[in-house]
């Protein structure tokens, strides 16, 4: 038989084990926070491009515990420069910026996850690495989204598609005389053909009909 203190430690072990668990679990939380962005975007100088940044998490967004940050930065090695924060009352807000001034709106949807923005009058020095950092509690997982905007002075310029057309188009009428001039040979040889049987059945019926009776006198 089990002594008293036996039980007693028995019982311990019996109710530790799912508190541990319980424990365990509440301490795992979460964690499939996932930024989505374009690696690199480029822009012509003097238009307006738009950034793009969308997030997937585990949890709904809670507005009093959502967190979010644009920052800019030349390179990678450099410091980062805040330029869009969100507020709990506010929301997506433009910070002051001597850079971008107030070329940087936003333009995403917060109900969809999108926190995009646009930058107007894009100029040469916007170039550079634009930071995309997302948290949204009880997500233990910051996000980060890292998008390189390269800005030139002209686009590249299209591809002419007239030598292309001009190709395809005398293959296609050299393909079709081709296969015109083999129909015309079928046919013509066909109907020498035909023309040679007739004239071998002629001769034939000719040998076959008999030769007239000499008339008596």
């Amino acid at each position: 038989m089990s002594t008293p203190a036996q039980e007693r430690s028995s019982g311990v072990q019996l109710v530790s084990a799912p508190l541990l668990l319980l424990l365990l679990l509440s301490l795992s939380g979460c964690s499939c926070m996932d930024v989505l962005v374009a690696s690199n975007i480029n822009a012509l100088n003097g238009t307006t491009v738009k950034i793009s940044c969308t997030f997937t998490s585990c949890y709904k967004m809670d507005i009093t515990k959502f967190a979010m940050n644009w920052t800019y930065q030349e390179t990678l090695n450099d410091t980062e420069e805040m330029f869009m924060t969100y507020y709990k009352k506010k929301g997506m807000v433009p910070l002051r910026s001597d850079r971008f001034g107030e070329r940087v709106m936003f333009a995403g949807n917060l109900e969809k996850n999108d926190l995009s923005i646009t930058l107007s009058d894009v100029q040469l020095e916007d170039e550079g690495i634009y930071n995309c950092y997302v948290r949204n509690p009880p997500d233990r997982i910051q996000g980060h989204g890292v998008i390189r905007l390269n800005v030139v002075t002209e686009l590249p310029p299209p591809r002419d598609s007239t030598i292309a057309v001009a190709i395809g188009a005398s293959v296609g009428g050299a393909l079709a005389l081709l296969i015109l001039s083999m129909v015309v040979v079928k046919c013509l040889r066909r109907h020498k053909k035909q023309e040679l049987i007739s004239e071998e059945k002629m001769e034939e019926e000719g040998k076959l009909e008999p030769e007239p009776d000499k008339g008596t006198k």
